[in-house]
C-alpha cells in the first residue's frame, strides 16, 4: 500500500469536492438569507464552513475501498460533523451580547443557555467522547479532552479576519508535525488539507465567512491529531499554550495585539491583496 500516493490523492479529492460543494452551498446560503456583514461592511454568506464535513466524508469512504480505513477515522468524522453542527447553530441563531467562556458559563449558571454555551458544553462533551475512546487511563482522558476542546475554540478565536484561522491552522499543524517528528497519520489530515486549500482563496478575498461551523472543525482536527500523534510531555506543553491563549483573549483583544505587532500584522495581511487582484 502506497500511503504517500493515497494521501496525495486524498488531498486532491478533498480539493475537488470542496470546490463543488462550496459552489452549491454558497448559492443556497445567499438564497436563504444566511448572510451578514464582514469586518469591511460587505454582505457575504455566513457559516460556509458547513461544507467541510460534507466534502471530507466521501474521501474517507474511498479509504475503505483501498482497505486503508482505520477505526479511529469514524471517531474523527463524528467529531467533525458534531462540532460543525453546533457551530452552525451558533452562527445562525447566536447573539453577540454574550461573548467568551466567562460570559457563556455565567449565563448558564444563571439558568440561561446561550448558543455559545450550547456549543461550549456540546463541544466539551464531544471532546470527552473522542478522548475516552482513544486514551489510556483517566489522566490521558482528561488531558486529551482539554486539548481537543480548547484547540477547537482557539481556531474560532482567530476567525475574525480573512485567512487568519486558516493560517493559524497551518502554523499549528506544522508545530504538531514537528513535535511528532513527522510520525503523524497522513491519511487522517490529508482530506482536510485539500479542503482548506480549496477554500482559502474565497476566505482571503473576504467573499465568505467560514464561521464557527468551519473554524471549530479546523481546531478539533488539530486537537485530535495532537492526541493521536504526541507523547505525554508535548501534549502537556500544548495544553499549557492553549490555556494561556484563552486567558489572554479573555482580557485582551487578539486583533489589536496583531495590529500592534509588525511581524504578526504582516503575516495576517499576507495573501489578501494578492487574491483580491485575481
Amino acid at each position: 500500500m502506497n500511503i504517500p500516493l493515497i494521501a496525495g490523492l486524498a488531498i486532491l479529492a478533498g480539493l475537488i469536492l470542496e470546490r463543488i460543494v462550496l459552489y452549491f452551498v454558497l448559492n443556497m446560503l445567499r438564497e436563504t438569507g444566511m448572510v451578514g456583514k464582514n469586518y469591511q461592511g460587505d454582505t457575504i454568506p455566513l457559516s460556509t464552513g458547513i461544507t467541510f464535513p460534507v466534502a471530507i466524508m466521501p474521501v474517507f469512504l474511498i479509504y475503505e475501498l483501498f482497505s486503508c480505513y482505520d477505526s479511529s477515522y469514524s471517531l474523527f468524522l463524528l467529531g467533525i460533523v458534531f462540532i460543525s453542527f453546533l457551530g452552525f447553530i451558533d452562527d445562525s441563531l447566536g447573539r453577540r451580547d454574550t461573548l467568551g467562556f466567562r460570559g457563556h458559563f455565567s449565563a448558564l449558571f444563571r439558568g440561561k443557555l446561550t448558543t455559545g454555551g450550547l456549543k461550549a458544553v456540546g463541544g466539551g462533551f464531544i471532546a470527552f467522547f473522542l478522548a475516552f475512546f482513544v486514551s489510556d487511563g483517566w489522566l490521558n482522558i482528561i488531558l486529551n479532552t482539554l486539548i481537543i476542546a480548547l484547540a477547537a475554540n482557539m481556531l474560532n478565536l482567530l476567525d475574525l479576519r480573512p485567512g487568519r484561522a486558516i493560517k493559524g491552522f497551518f502554523f499549528c499543524l506544522l508545530i504538531v508535525v514537528a513535535l511528532a517528528v513527522f510520525a503523524v497519520d497522513p491519511l487522517l489530515i490529508a482530506p482536510l488539507l485539500g479542503i482548506v486549500l480549496a477554500y482559502l482563496p474565497e476566505d482571503l478575498q473576504a467573499k465568505t465567512m467560514m464561521g464557527d461551523a468551519g473554524s471549530n472543525v479546523l481546531g478539533l482536527a488539530l486537537g485530535f491529531l495532537c492526541i493521536m500523534s504526541l507523547s505525554l510531555l508535548p501534549r502537556i506543553g500544548i495544553l499549557i499554550f492553549l490555556i494561556a491563549v484563552h486567558i489572554y483573549t479573555e482580557r485582551f483583544s487578539l486583533s489589536r495585539t496583531i495590529e500592534n505587532n509588525a511581524v504578526l500584522k504582516a503575516i495576517d495581511q499576507w495573501g489578501r491583496n494578492e487574491f483580491r487582484r485575481l
